[in-house]
């Protein structure tokens, strides 16, 4: 399993979904943002992560426009992480996300599929859209929250506070309330 092929079959779902935004000023899952904002760190964090694969660590995560046409820029930051990774030699490098650390490319690359999974859900929602991503990627998302969830938490976690949600919930479900979302939000 290639980390880069499941996170390109979440990008692909999501891709449907974004182009058909047209109101950026819908409230979205994610508190106190605004649709217009949740693109804004979609677009920031696939050129970061672009730049971090590239050469190792980005010096600005936060710099996404939308400009006139925001699937245009959201579609133009998808293409930049996509030729980033694909690459093979990107897999032995180290990646500084953030200020969350250096880590081997294929960890960071987990964490933009984590991203890709959630943040593609919260803008399935913000817009009534189905939302049907990759189950293998679903799989690999839902266990890398899990190992979060479990280590020593830093005084500011990457996630919101987990959901409680019904036993047996599907691996979506069980993924979205570890990342602090709650899957009846409407």
């Amino acid at each position: 399993m290639d980390i880069r092929d499941l996170d390109r079959r979440v990008l692909a779902e999501v891709d449907k979904i974004v182009s058909g935004v047209t109101d950026l000023g819908l409230r979205t899952p994610c508190a106190g943002w605004t649709l217009g904002d949740l693109l804004t760190h979609q677009v920031s964090e696939n050129h970061a992560f672009a730049v971090a694969l590239r050469e190792g660590a980005a010096p600005d995560w936060t710099s996404g426009a939308l400009g006139d046409d925001p699937y245009r820029a959201y579609a133009e930051s998808v293409d930049a992480f996509l030729a980033a990774s694909a690459d093979d030699t990107v897999l032995d490098r180290e990646v500084t996300v953030r200020e969350f650390g250096t880590f081997p490319a294929p960890v960071a690359l987990t964490m933009h599929l984590v991203d890709s999974v959630a943040h593609g859900w919260d803008l399935a929602r913000t817009l009534d859209a189905p939302y049907e991503p990759d189950p293998e990627a679903v799989h690999v998302a839902l266990r890398f929250a899990e190992r979060m969830r479990t280590r020593p938490r830093p005084d500011d976690d990457v996630f919101a506070p987990a959901v409680e949600i019904a036993p047996g919930a599907a691996e979506l479900d069980r993924f979205l309330a570890l990342t602090g979302r709650d899957p009846a939000w409407r």
